[in-house]
């Protein structure tokens, strides 16, 4: 679960209002996307080695097996709580991102499309080819992370039925209300719940030290030990600090270059499509905070998408956030989801190459 980087640790800046939301469409696979590094005010929460084949590997990260269970029951059934007002555009986004996790025949286009990167040829980048790196982890039999997820139900809480402001205590009781009202069932083998709250949703220590969290239900106030995350939508509360790179501090800018244009139009709703894959990793590989982290303090894990918090592609690092995809209409990417809709998705450890991956690598 990610912590924010000390420096971000006091920024608490407040927007007036929120990103417009972004109209219903369509999107192609492009054959020729122009590839750049920008490099951006904010430097990566982590940069631990200067390694060229990718930007986080080190021989210091001690990432260990804990022995304790990973999703590996295929497939994974995510729960969405949809918590406060959330308009229909931005749920689809969403959506398609969890579902195109899952292996697909088809990104529009084909999967076999090419484009052309710096005179040679590479194959277009999935969320599906992201999640092979999760499903390396494996649990004490050798049963891998599942490739499969499928949003199994989805419910509202249009009422902020615990009010507009939670806690990390408060979240439980959402998750209870929707098991006990019976929209859900306990879902014990193959259930994940994920609460996502609305722009004006505000969370304990959120913007301040989280953008997003992942643990398990307690059996005293939900009756049941089920792993959750929790993922609010900043758009109007701290772009800047859980949506970069689509938004960064205007005092920091310098005159330099500011931030990179959403892919699907909505800055919270497409800062929030990394903040869930990260969320969505680490649950995968560590959903009872007994699995897969390194250090000594399960309470204080550093997990796998920790890692390479910040990084989107080859030669990140040093405020670079590594090559991405930039569209037509300027809007930056690093990967396709089903449909061809756009994603720009933090990498995650891989515990084969030891080091930070991601399906647009061009090394």
């Amino acid at each position: 679960m990610p912590l924010l980087p000390i420096y971000l640790f006091s920024l608490l800046i407040t927007f007036a209002s929120a990103s417009p939301t972004p109209r219903s469409q369509t999107q192609t696979l492009e054959l020729k996307p122009e590839y750049f590094n920008p490099k951006l005010p904010l430097p990566p929460p982590r940069t631990l080695s200067s390694s060229k084949k990718f930007e986080g590997s080190s021989d210091l990260v001690k990432l260990k097996y804990h022995m304790g269970p990973v999703l590996s029951s295929s497939p994974i059934n995510a729960y969405i709580i949809w918590y406060g007002h959330w308009v229909p555009q931005q749920q689809h986004i969403i959506k398609d991102f969890l579902l195109s996790v899952s292996p697909s025949p088809a990104v529009r286009g084909g999967a076999a499309e090419k484009s052309a990167v710096h005179g040679r040829r590479a194959a277009v980048s999935t969320v599906a080819d992201w999640w092979k790196t999760v499903s390396l982890y494996t649990d004490q039999t050798g049963a891998n992370v599942s490739r499969t997820v499928l949003i199994a139900g989805e419910y509202s809480d249009r009422r902020y039925s615990q009010g507009s402001h939670l806690t990390r205590l408060s979240v439980q009781q959402v998750i209870a209300n929707a098991v006990k009202s019976a929209p859900f069932p306990v879902d014990h083998k193959n259930g994940i719940y994920l609460i996502l709250t609305s722009v004006d949703v505000t969370m304990q220590d959120f913007c301040r030290a989280v953008c997003g969290f992942h643990y398990f239900t307690f059996p005293s106030l939900v009756g049941y030990t089920l792993p959750y995350a929790w993922i609010g939508n900043s758009g109007r509360q701290c772009p800047e600090v859980c949506a970069y790179p689509f938004a960064v501090p205007g005092y920091m800018t310098g005159g330099g270059p500011g931030s990179l244009s959403p892919p699907n139009g909505d800055v919270g709703v497409d800062g929030m499509i990394s903040v869930i894959g990260h969320e969505l990793a680490e649950l995968s590989s560590n959903p009872l905070i007994n699995a897969w982290y390194a250090g000594e303090d399960p309470t204080a894990p550093t997990e796998i998408a920790d890692l390479c918090e910040g990084l989107y592609g080859t030669g990140g690092g040093g405020g670079y956030i590594g090559q991405v995809m930039r569209d037509r209409e300027g809007k930056s990417f690093n990967m396709y989801g089903r449909m061809g809709r756009r994603f720009l998705v933090q990498w995650i450890w891989s515990p084969v190459l030891k080091a930070c991956a991601g399906p647009n690598a061009l090394d």
